[in-house]
């Protein structure tokens, strides 16, 4: 059975599910994306992973698991996204050590966390992308107006209040702002302020 690679190509608050978010993979040589629902923290870390700028404090448990994989010269090689029943996805992380390849069973969204920190691919089925993965129209994909599902957007527009404007502040006092909130490991927050800060550069 062929083996696709995927990409990340978004994270979006889940309109479906309250308190979860859509993470929507994308195959590199073809339209159809697959979206998996997955929890806020996974969700946080993944973002964190893809946003460099933003360095917690202390490491999260998949910042952690890369140090110790690390530690013992345990390289993964690869995720693959092998099963889908009734919904859930189960992943395989496969790992190499002193040429000894192992297979470890993984939840979908600890997978792709660790899949960004260790910069390895991500793989599906074609059966899978078959069953649950959804064709972007041409106009979606190529769009670039429509960044819907580019964006890595942590907090629902409906929960941001009025102290979290930020367009009124310099770029002095943003940049102020994202350390506070590193230090204080409110990475929402500072997932927020990133933003305002990239789009005015």
């Amino acid at each position: 059975m062929s083996l696709v690679r995927l990409t990340i190509k978004g994270i979006s608050y889940s309109q479906t599910q309250s308190g979860a978010y859509a993470l929507v993979l994308s195959e590199m040589e073809g339209t159809r994306t697959l979206p998996i629902i997955i929890g806020a923290f996974e969700a946080q870390s993944i973002a964190i992973a893809l946003e460099k700028e933003i360095r917690p404090p202390r490491p999260l448990t998949h910042d952690l698991f890369k140090t110790f994989a690390e530690q013992f010269q345990i390289k993964l090689k690869q995720i693959v996204i092998h099963k889908l029943v009734d919904g859930v996805f189960f992943s395989s992380l496969i790992c190499e050590r002193e040429g000894v390849e192992e297979s470890i069973d993984a939840r979908t969204s600890d997978a792709i966390a660790l899949a960004v920190r260790f910069q390895t691919p991500i793989f599906t089925y074609e059966n899978i992308l078959d069953k649950a993965g959804i064709y972007l129209k041409a106009e979606e994909k190529f769009n670039e107006e429509d960044d819907e599902l580019e964006k890595i957007e942590l907090i629902p527009d409906s929960e941001v209040s009025e102290m979290d404007d930020f367009s009124l502040l310099s770029n002095s006092e943003l940049e102020t702002k994202l350390q506070e909130a590193v230090s204080n490991e409110d990475y929402e927050l500072a997932a927020k302020i990133r933003d305002e800060i990239d789009k005015r550069s």
